[in-house]
């Protein structure tokens, strides 16, 4: 059992960030809860977008996006980190390139998380879908 100190929303959402940075999906994956409220905005274009609900789900969104980006290329740019409770907000920028182009693109992001018990039981990501769709059709 972890402890108190190795579970808080803060070290839950760091060993998120650092994991997300090692393209870990796995290790992501086993930091949410069983039933997940998970929202990424987007449209049939980008296939990874839309809602999740189970922790199974968790892994396929990476693996279904990651391919679509040159691999060792993107970049994230953490600005903020707010603590609120439960509620973890981070603030920042992502750019990518996209594989079949070579189009970089940065979008200003924010993710809300949610923690529970040590798990992550909520992520929405709010990030200028109407840019990639348009990186991507560029392509």
């Amino acid at each position: 059992m972890m402890s108190a100190e190795t579970t808080t929303p803060r070290t839950v959402v760091e060993k998120f960030v650092e994991r997300l940075g090692r393209q870990d999906q796995e290790g992501i994956q086993e930091l949410f809860a069983d039933q997940i409220d998970w929202y990424v905005p987007g449209s049939d274009t980008l296939p990874w977008t839309g809602r999740r609900t189970r922790r199974d789900e968790v892994a396929p969104f990476f693996t279904t996006m990651w391919p679509h980006y040159v691999s060792g290329e993107s970049k994230v740019s953490l600005e903020r980190f707010v603590v609120d409770e439960t509620d973890v907000i981070l603030l920042g920028t992502f750019t990518h390139t996209i594989a079949s182009s070579s189009r970089v693109f940065t979008t200003p992001s924010a993710m809300h998380l949610v923690v529970e018990d040590g798990r992550i039981t909520r992520m929405h990501l709010y990030e200028d879908t109407l840019l990639i769709e348009e990186a991507f059709a560029a392509g």
